[in-house]
């Protein structure tokens, strides 16, 4: 049977018009791998879902959920402690900026107050904070899991948010340099404004972008170490209790630990090392999302930092 013209035209039409599709979906995603950041993007989320589709075929289901919920806590806090710890530094240089300009009592106590939290080391501090919080969870002061996780969010961004201070005033120092600042104060825009939105906003949230996504890392690390620190050598019952699982201290548990120590065993039995994705995967998982994490999300903000070159 003959088909009419109209019904070949039409599927002509079709035809060309997926041609064209399948050409600009190519392209795209060409475009989309060109670039570094991107790639390992891709790469973090393709091996969490490949490590996801593992373990719900092969760990028992118990051990399933608090492998889930623990990167999911994890990534929550580091989350919110980078957002956090970039409200903190915009506040900070806010008020450091200003006070500057109107009152030298006023910038000598907040910079000393930013000094001493710059002064003490991240891991020392967070843990002697992570100490009150383990005592209100003792005291039943807290109970709820979601406040939990955002008060350990809280205390990481304190002493990580330094950093993104000294950018953010890096930048502003850079653009008073330029003759654009002077013109804006002489057009009438206040100080607030040009420093707030065209220097902070216009002209530096790709450098803190980058910045966050350094601090997201960072923010892992310190969440998970602390985390194991807490769960071993502190109050292990208080952490198994009553804190949210998160990768640090689900590492921390004697499941986990002895499939860690199991690596070890496949040095003197190499034949044993098939076991190890089978008879060991809740510790294995975990020390590879925390491992993985940290490789993909320092590969992601090393290439957004070279594509924007910055």
């Amino acid at each position: 049977m003959i088909q009419p013209e109209s019904a070949v035209s039409n599927r002509r039409d079709l035809q060309e018009k997926l041609s064209v599709l399948r050409r600009h979906i190519l392209k795209k995603a060409d475009e989309f791998l060109l670039h570094k950041d991107n790639r390992w993007l891709l790469i973090w989320i393709s091996g969490l879902f490949i490590l996801w589709i593992w373990d719900l075929i092969f760990l028992n289901r118990p051990a399933f959920i608090a492998v889930q919920s623990a990167f999911f806590n994890t990534l929550f806090v580091a989350l919110l402690g980078s957002v956090l710890a970039l409200a903190f530094a915009w506040l900070t240089t806010n008020a450091l900026y200003f006070s500057s300009r109107r009152s030298q009592h006023l910038y000598a106590g907040l910079r000393f107050v930013t000094d001493l939290i710059r002064s003490v080391p991240q891991i020392i501090g967070i843990l002697l904070l992570y100490v009150l919080l383990t005592g209100m969870i003792q005291k039943d002061m807290i109970t709820a899991s979601a406040t939990i996780l955002i008060l350990m969010a809280l205390i990481i961004a304190v002493f990580v948010f330094p950093e993104t201070t000294d950018l953010m005033l890096e930048r502003i120092e850079h653009f008073r340099r330029r003759d654009f600042f002077n013109a804006m104060l002489v057009c009438g825009i206040s100080e607030w404004r040009i420093v707030n939105y065209e220097i902070l906003w216009k002209n530096s949230r790709i450098h803190l972008f980058n910045k966050l996504i350094a601090v997201i890392g960072m923010t892992v690390f310190l969440q998970s170490s602390i985390d194991f620190i807490v769960s071993v050598g502190l109050s292990t019952e208080i952490s198994t209790l009553n804190f949210p699982n998160t990768l640090g201290s689900l590492l921390a548990k004697i499941d986990s630990k002895q499939d860690i120590l199991a690596i070890g065993h496949t040095l003197l039995n190499p034949g044993y090392v098939s076991k190890l994705f089978f008879n060991h995967l809740q510790g294995i998982s975990v020390a590879f999302l925390i491992v993985f994490s940290l490789l993909c999300i320092y590969r992601i903000a090393d290439g957004f930092a070279r594509r924007h070159r910055i």
